[in-house]
């Protein structure tokens, strides 16, 4: 059984006490402990911001998006053992791939944004020089530069390789070291994650650390230069948001929470038209892709009454042949 740990300071760190076990969702098999971490989170940021941060910063757009593309070259190599174990949180093949490759893919994305969109310096000049006197004496430039602090990641469950690498590729080749949270009960996929990530050797120091557990009072301790995201239910992310540190530094906060989506068949979609097949087979992908519990998913079907019957029978029909239980 995986015992879990954080990386904090450069260093793997056992948590303390007896530890929650976490279950193979198809068996109920004991997979991993995780214990209360045994971190000091002020430490923790403060490591980030004098350790990470400036070997980030020191790094042009171009030098971040080759590491950010040799980091996704690096986990590909070695999907196979994330795919392993995500098979114990219920994935089928499908939702594992969305997750690891997807997850890397995203890597690749920024990696060429970065080459392409961006200068080769550590800073980007947005928009033009701007005239702010009549006769040109006084002119300004923005110029867009890292923040001096640590994002701080609180991850979902659901996703937790892709919600990782979602945010950590934007982060790095914005300049920004980062503290990643994941949610517990599918921790010991995103834990193996980090460790392939710390294994390769491509970041800088301090650019990553790892809780795994209780967040703690982390947020008591982030300031002005710091940002916090947030994968989750809107109630808890709007507990986050209020968190009165967050409110007095004046926090960047960035919140993925409950959304509303729906899939809507037009009245003119005949039961043999290609509009209708496709219909059909996006609600059943909705309902079935990660079990429906994604934040795209969708949670209302809209139907013209005149197609009720038929979408509800073609639905059925189709839904039929979907195999429930262990993926494998």
């Amino acid at each position: 059984m995986i015992e879990l740990e954080s990386y904090a300071h450069g260093t793997w760190v056992k948590g303390v006490g007896d530890g929650k076990t976490l279950h193979n969702a198809i068996t109920g098999e004991a997979v991993a402990t995780i214990g209360r971490p045994s971190l000091n989170y002020s430490d923790m940021l403060e490591y980030g911001r004098t350790v990470g941060n400036p070997a980030m910063r020191r790094l042009t757009f171009h030098e971040r998006g080759r590491r950010l593309k040799a980091l996704a070259q690096f986990l590909m190599a070695r999907k196979d053992e994330l795919y392993a174990l995500s098979a114990l949180t219920g994935a089928t093949k499908a939702d594992s791939w969305i997750d690891i490759e997807g997850g890397i893919g995203t890597l690749f994305v920024y990696a060429s944004k970065g080459r392409r969109d961006f200068p080769d310096e550590p800073f980007y000049l947005e928009g033009p020089v701007e005239a702010l006197s009549r006769g040109g004496s006084f002119v300004g430039r923005h110029m867009c530069v890292p923040l001096e602090g640590v994002a701080i990641h609180i991850n979902a469950f659901n996703f937790p390789c892709w919600g990782m690498l979602e945010k950590l590729a934007p982060t790095f080749l914005a300049g920004m070291p980062a503290i990643v949270k994941p949610a517990s009960i599918s921790c010991f996929l995103a834990e193996k994650l980090v460790r392939l990530i710390v294994e390769s050797g491509i970041l800088p120091e301090g650019a990553l650390q790892l809780i795994s557990g209780s967040v703690g009072d982390l947020l008591d301790h982030v300031n002005c230069q710091d940002v916090v995201t947030f994968t989750g239910s809107a109630s808890t992310g709007h507990m986050l948001r209020t968190h009165p540190r967050i409110q007095q530094e004046s926090v960047r906060f960035n919140m993925e929470a409950d959304s509303l989506n729906c899939c809507i068949l037009g009245p003119d979609c005949s039961p043999d038209s290609a509009e209708f097949s496709l219909f059909v087979k996006e609600v059943v992908r909705e309902m079935t892709v990660k079990a429906g519990q994604k934040c795209t998913a969708i949670r209302r079907i809209l139907v013209p009454a005149a197609l009720h019957d038929a979408a509800a029978e073609a639905l059925q029909e189709r839904l039929s042949s979907v195999i429930v239980g262990d993926p494998a």
